[in-house]
C-alpha cells in the first residue's frame, strides 16, 4: 500500500475524508443530487443571483453580440488578456469601496496569495486573526516575512504582540476578515484602526463574505460601520454574492500598482473570460437596485433567523457546533434525507472538535424554512 493510500485510509477512519459531490444542477435555492431536489443550506450565492434565469437572459440578449461577449482571455492581463470592460470594473469596484484604484484577481484565493505574499519581505511582519482563511496563512508562509497569530479577536492579545515585536521590523500589516465564514462571527474593525494607528501598521481586512451583503454601497462590515477611510487595503470576491467568476483587492494607487509587478497569483495566471468581467459590471451598472433589494431581503431573514435561535448573530452564516467527526457526518446524512442540503465541515477547516454543520442563509430560503431546519436539527440531536 502506497503513502497516498495510507492517507487515505486515516482520512476515511477518522470521517474525514472529502469528495466531490454529484451535484446534477441548481435552481434558484434547491440544488439536484441523485434525482432529489434538496434545499440548498450550503450554498456561497448569498442573493440567489447564479440561477436568476432573467436576469441571465436579460444580460444575454443585450450583449451576445459584443465584441467582448468570448468565453476566454487567453492570456494574462500583462500580455493581451485585458481590455477595456476590465478596466471598467476596476474603476465601479474602486468607487463602491471609495478607493484610489482596484486590481483583479482569478478567485479569492489567488488575491490573498497574492496580496499578502508580495506586500511584505524579510524586514518586515504580519499580525494576523487566528481564524483567518487558509488563502492568507498560505500568503504569508509564501512570504519571507515573519508573521503572529493573534488569538480569534483577542486585540489584547494581539495589542501584547505588537508592543513585543513591531519595533523589531520595518512595514506591519495587520490582518483580519470582517465575517469569518465558518462562525459567522464580525470582527471589530474599528478596535482594528485604532491598534494600526496606534503602532503605525497597515490594515487589510477581507471582506469576501460582507460584500454584497452589508453597508450602503454593500461594500461589507467597513462600509456598514463607515470606517472605508481607514482601511488601507480591502479583499473581497465576486463569486459569492456577486455570483460572477473573480476576486479584487483595492487600495491607493501605489499599492495597487506595486500589485501589478510583484503579486505572482496575478501576473502569471491567465485573465477571467471577458464575459464573466461583462456580467459583474451588469450587475454594479445596470442591476445595482436589484441586487441590494436582494440583500435587503436577505438582511430581514438574517434577523428573523437569529431572533428564533435566541443567538448574538447577525451575518448569514449560522453554525451547529456538533463537535465529534462522525456525529456531525451523520446528522448531515439524516438531514439530508430529510430534504435538506446541509455539508458537515471537518478539520483542518475548523479546529479539531469543532466538527459543525454550517447553515448558509440565502435570499430566497423563508424564515418558515430556516425553522424547519434548525427544528429538524434538534430532533436529530
Amino acid at each position: 500500500m502506497s503513502f497516498y493510500d495510507e492517507e487515505i485510509k486515516k482520512l476515511v477512519e477518522k470521517d474525514n475524508f472529502r469528495q466531490v459531490h454529484n451535484i446534477e444542477y441548481k435552481t434558484g435555492k434547491y440544488l439536484s443530487i441523485d434525482g432529489r431536489n434538496l434545499l440548498n443550506f450550503s450554498s456561497n450565492d448569498y442573493l440567489n443571483i447564479s440561477t436568476d434565469r432573467d436576469l441571465l437572459n436579460e444580460f444575454i440578449e443585450k450583449y451576445k453580440n459584443h465584441e467582448e461577449f468570448i468565453l476566454s482571455s487567453t492570456s494574462s492581463r500583462l500580455l493581451t488578456g485585458t481590455s477595456t470592460v476590465y478596466k471598467k470594473l476596476e474603476n465601479n469596484l474602486a468607487k463602491i469601496f471609495n478607493k484610489e484604484a482596484c486590481l483583479i484577481f482569478n478567485t479569492g484565493y489567488q488575491c490573498n496569495l497574492g496580496v499578502v505574499s508580495s506586500l511584505v519581505n524579510r524586514d518586515d511582519v504580519i499580525f494576523s486573526d487566528k481564524l483567518n482563511h487558509a488563502s492568507i496563512i498560505d500568503g504569508m508562509r509564501l512570504s519571507s516575512t515573519q508573521f503572529f497569530r493573534y488569538k480569534h479577536f483577542d486585540y489584547n492579545n494581539l495589542e501584547e504582540l505588537l508592543i513585543k515585536h513591531r519595533h523589531e521590523y520595518k512595514k506591519a500589516i495587520i490582518i483580519s476578515e470582517s465575517v469569518f465564514s465558518m462562525d459567522g462571527d464580525i470582527a471589530d474593525i474599528k478596535k482594528l484602526i485604532e491598534l494600526k494607528k496606534k503602532y503605525n501598521c497597515l490594515l487589510m481586512i477581507d471582506e469576501a463574505h460582507a460584500f454584497g451583503i452589508y453597508g450602503k454601497n454593500l461594500a461589507g462590515i467597513a462600509d456598514r460601520d463607515n470606517l472605508l477611510n481607514d482601511v488601507d487595503i480591502i479583499t473581497a470576491t465576486l463569486g459569492k454574492s456577486f455570483a460572477s467568476m473573480g476576486a479584487f483587492c483595492v487600495s491607493n494607487r501605489t499599492i495597487i500598482d506595486y500589485l501589478i509587478n510583484k503579486a505572482n497569483s496575478f501576473i502569471f495566471s491567465t485573465a477571467i473570460p471577458p464575459v464573466n468581467i461583462m456580467w459583474s459590471n451588469f450587475l454594479i451598472e445596470e442591476k445595482f437596485n436589484t441586487v441590494r433589494q436582494k440583500a435587503e431581503k436577505l438582511n430581514t431573514l438574517i434577523k428573523e433567523a437569529h431572533n428564533y435561535i435566541k443567538d448574538n448573530g447577525e451575518t448569514q452564516i449560522v453554525p451547529v457546533i456538533i463537535g465529534e467527526n462522525n456525529k456531525t457526518v451523520k446528522i448531515a446524512e439524516q438531514l439530508r434525507a430529510k430534504g435538506f442540503y446541509v455539508l458537515p465541515v471537518r478539520p483542518p477547516t475548523v479546529p479539531v472538535n469543532t466538527s459543525r454543520l454550517r447553515l448558509s442563509l440565502t435570499a430566497d430560503i423563508t424564515f418558515d424554512e430556516f425553522k424547519t431546519v434548525i427544528d429538524t436539527v434538534k430532533e436529530v440531536l
